[in-house]
């Protein structure tokens, strides 16, 4: 009839996401990002798309060493023997940080056996490390080790926190192991297969107060949620910086070490750990840095580091208020469109539906996981999977739109559906 206004499309039209990215306010980063041909890409949380600001930095980069050979330590616009601690500066502002608070260096899990050298000081009576048993297995391995080099058994010493339902922590649970036994709590700000944000300025709170210190593995949530971890009073925490920062495969990583603990000598000491006017006396007594440059150990990789300034320009420009908002709405739309198109096909939402308590990525539960992640990504979408029935899709504000998250819960319904997954082995792929 004439003059009567057409009613919205419901949720689970197309047309519906479509004006969802006419009115995504950060719709422009897209075209910023080298997004794969034909493919929708919700593997962000793994590894982040390049952009043409870090592909511009680290031609720069290489450019400088073209030019000044061994000069560019010094000289030109970006010397690379202060490069770590001006890339802590700018990831300072993602993690709500000071700036002599964050230095880039080293990889994560090398961090981590720093960071916990450094705070892990075991005594009789007081020796025991708490972690999740959903935590990454890198960071248990680390645990593990660092105990043993105490000369102590990490059976009896490191005490991991049961689920209670095999895809989330419960916080009292968390608070009940904080015993007098403990030494050192260390966990993850996101739990990486289900997406699951704890509350890290309750949770460190509570470890300081009973005399324990704290440590976080921010991996799944630098670049993706805000932090606020001088505020919150933490005493480190340790990133990778392929995933939302996208800083490239295998990219430099990133260490916090609250100001209140500068001074403190770091577990492993190293040459580039030297305050900057007395590393070249190349004297045999370490005189350590006076800030978080302190724990670095190795020289850094160069041109690790280059692709991380454009990249970090460019979530800094952004803001991490807005991508977390977005990511919001992304994550909501997905779990939204999963309950209605894909609960009766056997998935099951395994991430928080909080908003505090969710983080970047929407894991999907399914008894054939494996071989549906197969088939998602002959499709051209690809998401990735993790054990032992995950299908964990990151939809990433910078560049992933409201329509591709149609369009992969499509995909996925087809796939079951039409029981294409069959033909796929139900098995994970070598890199999953």
């Amino acid at each position: 009839m004439e003059g009567t206004a057409l009613p919205d499309p419901l949720f689970t039209d197309p047309e519906y996401a479509a004006a969802l990215d006419r009115d995504d306010p950060l719709a422009g980063y897209r075209a910023r990002f080298y997004c794969p041909e034909a493919t929708i890409y919700l593997d962000g949380n793994s590894l982040g798309l390049a952009c043409r600001e870090a592909e511009a930095s680290l031609l720069a980069v290489l450019g400088d060493w073209k030019a000044l050979a061994v000069a560019g330590w010094t000289a030109g616009e970006r010397p690379w023997f202060t490069l770590s601690e001006r890339l802590g500066t700018m990831q300072a502002e993602l993690v709500g940080a000071g700036p002599e608070e964050v230095v880039v260096t080293g990889a994560t899990t090398t961090n981590l056996h720093q960071l916990v050298a450094t705070f892990y000081q075991p005594v009789p009576g007081r020796s025991q490390i708490v972690a999740v048993e959903l935590e990454f297995p890198s960071d248990i391995y680390a645990l593990q080790s660092q105990i043993a080099l105490h000369g102590l058994d990490p059976g009896a010493e490191l005490r991991l926190v049961r689920s209670r339902d095999g895809r989330s922590i419960e916080e009292a649970d968390i608070i009940a192991a904080l015993t007098d036994a403990v030494a050192l709590l260390l966990l993850p700000v996101v739990l990486y297969r289900s997406g699951q944000w704890l509350n890290v300025e309750r949770l460190t709170a509570a470890a300081h107060a009973r005399g324990i210190a704290v440590g976080w593995d921010g991996c799944h949530a630098v670049g993706s949620v805000p932090l606020h971890l001088t505020a919150w009073d933490v005493d480190f925490a340790f990133w990778c910086n392929y995933k939302y920062l996208n800083g490239g495969p295998g990219a430099p990583a990133a260490l916090f070490v609250n100001r209140r603990h500068f001074g403190r000598r770091p577990g492993l000491a190293g040459w580039f750990g030297s305050d900057k006017q007395r590393q070249f006396d190349l004297r045999l007594d370490f005189s350590p840095a006076p800030a978080a440059g302190a724990w670095q150990i190795g020289t850094p990789t160069i041109l690790g580091e280059a692709a991380l300034l454009g990249a970090t320009r460019v979530l800094l420009e952004a803001g991490i208020d807005r991508l977390r908002a977005k990511s919001l709405r992304l994550t909501e739309y997905l779990i939204e469109l999963a309950d209605a198109r894909l609960a009766g096909l056997g998935f099951r939402v395994g991430t928080p539906r909080a908003a505090a308590e969710r983080g970047g990525h929407v894991a999907l539960e399914h008894p054939q996981g494996a071989q549906i992640a197969r088939a998602l990504r002959a499709r051209g979408v690809v998401p990735d999977f993790r054990p032992p029935n995950v299908v964990r899709l990151a939809p990433v504000p910078l560049y992933n739109t409201f329509s591709e998250v149609w369009q992969a819960v499509e995909a996925l319904a087809a796939i079951v559906e039409r029981g294409e997954y069959r033909q796929y082995e139900a098995t994970r792929e070598t890199v999953s």
